[in-house]
């Protein structure tokens, strides 16, 4: 018999509000917006000494905490080949062809990703768990999965095998 573990963390606090634009289909980019993000994590592993997979309050508040940085924030692509980022002092001038937008800097999260897109969202949100469980000595789950919901009824999935 082959067994597998899981477990999931969904909370209301995973729930951020941002603003962003993505480009697509090579020469469009949108007007600038905002979604009620939603968010959840699910961790595959071996049990461990203690039988969890993976402690749920240390997951639940590692991701809290990195959901409550991204609430109430531009979220801004640092990747992007077609909206570029200049600093401006106080603020983040974006562009776009001879479109600009500008916005203080303390409203705003500059993404380590080329676009926007809820999918590139839900890989940093993953990539950024991962990053903290290392910096505190927590062991790496098998697979990770981040489920993120920008409308109702609209979700993204990225999913990492680890082991």
């Amino acid at each position: 018999m082959r067994e597998s573990y899981q477990v999931r963390v969904e909370k209301d606090t995973f729930v951020f509000s941002a603003g962003h634009f993505i480009t697509y289909d090579g020469e469009h980019c949108e007007r600038l917006h905002g979604h009620n993000y939603r968010a959840a994590v699910e961790v595959d592993g071996p049990l461990d000494e203690n039988a969890y997979v993976f402690d749920f309050i240390a997951l639940r508040d590692i991701f809290a905490a990195i959901v409550a940085e991204l609430d109430h924030r531009m979220l801004l692509p640092g990747q992007s080949d077609k909206i570029h980022l200049h600093d401006d002092g106080e603020n983040w001038k974006a562009t776009y062809r001879q479109r600009y937008w500008s916005f203080p800097k303390d409203e705003c999260v500059v993404l380590p990703i080329s676009n926007t897109t809820t999918e590139l969202i839900a890989r940093w949100l993953g990539l950024e768990l991962l990053g903290r469980f290392d910096r505190k000595g927590l062991k790496r789950p098998e697979r990770i999965t981040v489920h993120l919901e920008e409308n109702f009824g609209q979700w993204a999935v990225w999913r990492a095998e680890l082991a």
